[in-house]
């Protein structure tokens, strides 16, 4: 997962973008880090779906 520093500046930016305005540079660096958050997530999840193993209960009675 990214960094807390991270996450928290992917927040300050939501909060500030619903109070106030975004500066281009702003606009650009939360694109960025909203890109690289998605990444590191859907890395995470499909860790975790490939960890995961399906259990027939008629193949455990035999």
């Amino acid at each position: 997962m990214l960094p807390k520093e991270k996450i928290d500046r992917i927040n300050y930016l939501a909060r500030k973008k619903k109070t106030s305005f975004l500066t281009e540079e702003e606009c650009i660096e939360q694109g960025a880090l909203r890109e690289e958050y998605l990444v590191s997530f859907r890395k995470s999840f499909k860790a975790q779906l490939e960890q995961i193993e399906i259990v027939d209960d008629k193949e455990v009675e035999n």
